[in-house]
């Protein structure tokens, strides 16, 4: 009888133990829900091509309001622009040549004289810039006749409801109710409205559509109106409007559908949507570079939505952390589901993002190929690969101008920038133009995808560009025939960004990273039926080791004061790097590693640090078998490291958003939950004494 009773309750156990996690539970007890006009608080529908960003009406109604929050942008991967190039300016022009390690190297930096020189890195640096391609406002009058201001805005209730993709705004204007549905199309560059209110019927509700100006600034938050310098031209159907805008020579369309009855004016280059006598108005803005005579309906957008992300939620992987006693497990619940919506629609498009995603312009609207990593590796950790896989097929359109950079400063392969546009031209940068971790990502990503579907098809379509890519990197490092290695540097910045250029060489992070890559590179030619190549073995052999002093890793060679010295505690701590996206490689000693991590856990300057940083410095924890440390890592009180309601990462008033540092999070937790090819054990980041219950599924290692 008591054997029996023992097994009817380990049977229980199991079943309870291997029941699924309710995902949509999961995720719809953390829609965001706003009863105010919080200007860091708006809200985005979108797909991953395009986003719309709303305020608290559901539309852009208040750009001025938003400006300096999180702007309410509407952008694309294909929306870009430059300004004329009158003055004929060459690339050429931003070129200055450096003598390292005996060899002249060509670069594209910030050069500040001659003023000709000047300007065209001005000019290079600013174009091309992502477009904000368009306002859609709802007009509001009031029973006087003047147009409702935010704070009129009474009574809000708002709330974004990620499993469906809607956002639902409800309010009131002089007492009168406004309820308006919000819809991003899946397929489509579009966003749908509904809009039900009796402020229809006395005609006091408009869609108002205009195109900003492109700034020509760093950021670009897209409320530029005045003096439009685009040309708009407007053609109409019974129920449809286009508006072709010119800009220089960047040409595109919005087009606008409508259900019920309605009338258009266009006014100051402005076009108005006027509802007639109705309770209930449906309309659709589509943006596209070459116009569509069919506009999807409101209801098509909202089951595109429906369906679009409840596939997504229910695909790859989820993690529950309801019932631990931590008092922060809902907080990190909460980031992780929001990071995931928003690096969906904001990151998994077909070019490596910006860092401010879809929303708004920074660093003129360009990627950041060292970021890259960080937007899109986690989508493969959760088991959408095909989400990463988009934007890594981007480097076939980037090879050949990644192929003259390495040409034209006399080194092999493939070079990949830090900064570039969407067709892969770099941009001169005093800093950006001698970062090399960018280089390795390529293969760590191609890595990921052959992981997930290890065969010739995934061999055969990325193996050209991840030769060249380890070619680069086998001919960058310079010999020391002194010291009879190799040294990456002189003529390099780590991704810690404070170090010299001209005087560092050996960081730790960069050479570990090195070693793992040509060495994974290496792997992939075997896999191929091909030898191994001679010259990257002989790299990875006689590289420079990992410099350490007083048993700590040092964050460069050249900088043996680097933890003495207050200039080298700020910006990223990416010694820890070395063992953090990457398992030991190149002789590293995690015991070595552990007390560089108690060491900048200790002495960092936390306060000017990055969004990336904490899940970078939670990772190394995770594997150095220190998951209180990690945990503290995730939830480090700083302000680069808050979330806002919204779900963005927080860092100041320049970047009110930052993706990198949700996409690390995600990282993060993937390799904290799955753990990594070194552990056989899992929940590696989490504390074992009881005060975490995680549940996860569907999620996969980290190397």
């Amino acid at each position: 009888m008591r054997t029996t009773l023992l097994i009817l309750c380990t049977c229980s156990f199991l079943a309870a133990s291997a029941q699924r996690i309710n995902r949509e539970a999961l995720v719809r007890r953390h829609n965001v829900r706003l009863t105010e006009a919080d200007t860091l608080a708006s809200l985005t529908v979108g797909n991953g091509n395009f986003a719309f960003t709303a305020d608290v009406t559901g539309f852009q109604s208040f750009p001025d309001e938003y400006a300096n929050g999180v702007p309410l942008g509407t952008q694309s991967v294909w929306g870009w622009h430059s300004y004329p190039n009158t003055e004929q300016y060459r690339f050429d022009e931003t070129l200055r040549e450096y003598k390292l390690e005996g060899r002249t190297i060509p670069y594209a930096v910030q050069i500040k004289e001659p003023e000709r020189n000047r300007k065209a890195v001005d000019y290079f640096r600013v174009n091309p810039h992502r477009l904000q391609l368009g306002n859609v406002a709802l007009v509001i009058l009031k029973a006087d006749g003047s147009r409702a201001g935010i704070s009129d805005i009474k009574n809000i209730n708002q709330q974004l409801d990620m499993w469906t993709g809607e956002l639902r705004s409800a309010f009131t204007v002089e007492g009168q109710p406004v309820q308006v549905s919000t819809y991003g199309h899946q397929q489509h560059d579009a966003v749908s409205f509904k809009v039900t209110s009796p402020l229809l019927a006395l005609q006091r509700l408009q869609i108002q559509v205009q195109v900003p100006n492109p700034n020509g600034q760093f950021k670009d938050v897209g409320n530029t109106f005045a003096s439009p310098k685009h040309q708009v031209e407007l053609s109409t159907k019974a129920t449809s409007a286009d508006l072709k805008v010119t800009l220089d020579t960047s040409i595109y369309h919005i087009t606008l559908g409508w259900k019920q009855s309605a009338a258009l004016q266009m006014e100051n280059n402005k076009l108005f949507l006027r509802p007639g006598n109705v309770p209930q108005f449906e309309c659709t803005a589509m943006f596209s570079p070459a116009g569509s005579d069919v506009v999807p309906a409101y209801v098509q957008s909202e089951q595109s939505s429906r369906a679009g992300w409840k596939a997504f939620w229910q695909s790859g992987g989820a993690v529950d952390l309801s019932g631990s006693k931590d008092k922060r497990a809902n907080e990190l619940e909460r980031r992780i589901i929001l990071s995931q919506y928003l690096t969906k629609l904001q990151c998994s498009g077909p070019y490596p993002p910006q860092e401010t995603g879809l929303t708004y312009n920074s660093w003129y609207g360009k990627p950041h190929l060292e970021m890259h990593w960080w937007h899109a590796v986690h989508f493969a950790l959760w088991g959408r690969p095909e989400l990463m896989e988009r934007s890594l097929d981007w480097y076939f359109k980037a090879a050949p101008l990644a192929k003259a950079q390495a040409q034209r400063q006399h080194f092999d392969g493939l070079r990949w920038q830090k900064m570039v546009d969407h067709e892969g031209n770099e941009s001169p940068s005093s800093v950006g133009s001698f970062l090399i971790w960018q280089q390795p990502h390529f293969i760590y990503m191609a890595e990921l995808l052959y992981r997930h579907k290890p065969g010739k098809a995934v061999l055969d379509k990325y193996k050209e560009l991840l030769y060249a890519t380890a070619d680069f990197m086998a001919s960058y490092p310079a010999y020391d025939a002194n010291k009879k290695h190799y040294i990456l540097g002189r003529g390099l910045i780590p991704a810690q960004e404070c170090f010299d250029a001209m005087s560092t060489f050996n960081p730790t992070y960069e050479l570990a990273y090195w070693h793992w890559a040509l060495d994974v590179a290496q792997q992939w030619r075997v896999r191929d039926g091909l030898p191994r190549h001679p010259k990257w073995d002989e790299v990875m052999q006689k590289l420079a080791p990992l410099p350490q002093q007083n048993g700590v890793y040092l964050a460069t060679e050249s900088t043996p004061d680097c933890y003495t010295n207050e200039r080298y505690l700020a910006d990223h701590p990416a010694v820890l790097g070395a063992y953090s996206t990457i398992p030991a490689a190149h002789g590293l000693d995690t015991t070595v590693m552990r007390n560089t991590l108690q060491l900048v856990w200790k002495i960092w300057k936390w306060d000017d640090t990055w969004g990336w940083d904490f899940p970078l410095t939670a990772m190394t924890a995770a594997r150095l078998h220190e998951p209180a440390k990690a945990i503290d890592a995730l939830l480090m009180p700083i302000r680069t490291n808050t979330y806002l309601k919204n779900g963005h990462n927080y860092q100041d008033g320049r970047l009110t958003i930052y993706l990198p540092g949700n996409g690390g999070l995600l990282s993060a937790i993937a390799m904290m939950c799955a753990g990594v090819d070194a552990d056989k054990g899992t929940n590696i980041g989490f504390p074992k004494d009881g005060s975490w219950k995680v549940k996860w599924e569907g999620l996969k290692k980290m190397f």
